[in-house]
């Protein structure tokens, strides 16, 4: 037999020790988090050039949000990530960086009042969706649509109160949205029409403001809570999603009747 790949070992006692290391940084990470005030997730890829237009407006939203009293929280990175970060920093906001330890060398860009190191994805997704009280997503890659799709799904699944989700530019979001409109909601019925409503995408950085100003307003929020549900299931826990309903009791509970 071939001998294991040692990087694929477990250590059982190591393994232990890291549950450690994973509430340490869920600490750190509420600690830090806690103070920001009223904030909004912008997302976006780490290649997009300092000369690039989407660079350009990104940098401007940050400022656009540090005028209307947000906190900008980002990934950290270079590109859209570092525009928006600028952004709020040149206009003497709150910067929030969540940046990430990956193999592959990435710099923190240099525009952050408040810094966070994570190890763990999960953890640094976790600091995303509490402390905001919308999302903004410019063009990014793979890391942007996980970013872009778990907010849907956290939505979708009342796992996360409602919050608005907007997509900016046209050009770069319409095919993904005609797809979905055409393939998973017509085609196959992997979505609900009703679906679709929870986000919105726009060219115009004033309206994607004015959607995440909306959200206090309770008429005119994105989504609503489902009032059928029991007051329980719809508490929010410290990481931020609802309680929701035990699936095995459910189980258990329709078996006895």
């Amino acid at each position: 037999m071939p001998d294991r790949d040692p990087s694929r070992h477990i250590d059982p006692g190591r393994e232990t020790w890291r549950l450690f290391r994973i509430l340490s940084e869920f600490v750190e990470g509420f600690e830090t988090m806690r103070e920001i005030g009223d904030a909004v997730s912008v997302f976006g890829s780490a290649r997009t050039p300092e000369d690039d237009p989407v660079y350009k407006s990104a940098q401007l939203l940050g400022k656009k949000l540090v005028e209307n009293d947000y906190t900008v929280i980002t990934g950290g990175g270079p590109g859209v990530m570092e525009a928006a970060n600028r952004g709020a920093y040149e206009a003497n906001g709150t910067s929030v960086g969540l940046n990430i330890s990956l193999p592959m060398e990435q710099s923190a860009n240099p525009y952050q009042t408040h810094e966070i190191t994570f190890r763990y994805f999960f953890v640094r997704k976790v600091m995303f969706i509490k402390y905001a009280m919308g999302t903004i997503i410019y063009p990014g890659g793979f890391g942007t649509m996980d970013e872009f799709f778990e907010n849907l799904t956290l939505i979708q699944t009342m796992k996360a109160q409602p919050m608005p989700v907007v997509c900016i530019g046209h050009d770069f979001w319409d095919g993904l949205v005609d797809w979905m409109n055409k393939t998973m909601r017509d085609k196959y019925g992997t979505i609900g029409p009703e679906d679709m409503d929870f986000f919105r995408v726009t060219d115009d950085l004033d309206e994607a403001i004015d959607i995440i100003k909306c959200h206090s307003d309770r008429n005119c929020r994105v989504t609503k809570p489902d009032q059928n549900l029991p007051f329980s299931a719809q508490q929010i826990t410290g990481e931020g999603t609802a309680t929701g309903i035990d699936p095995i009791m459910l189980r258990k509970k329709k078996k006895k009747k």
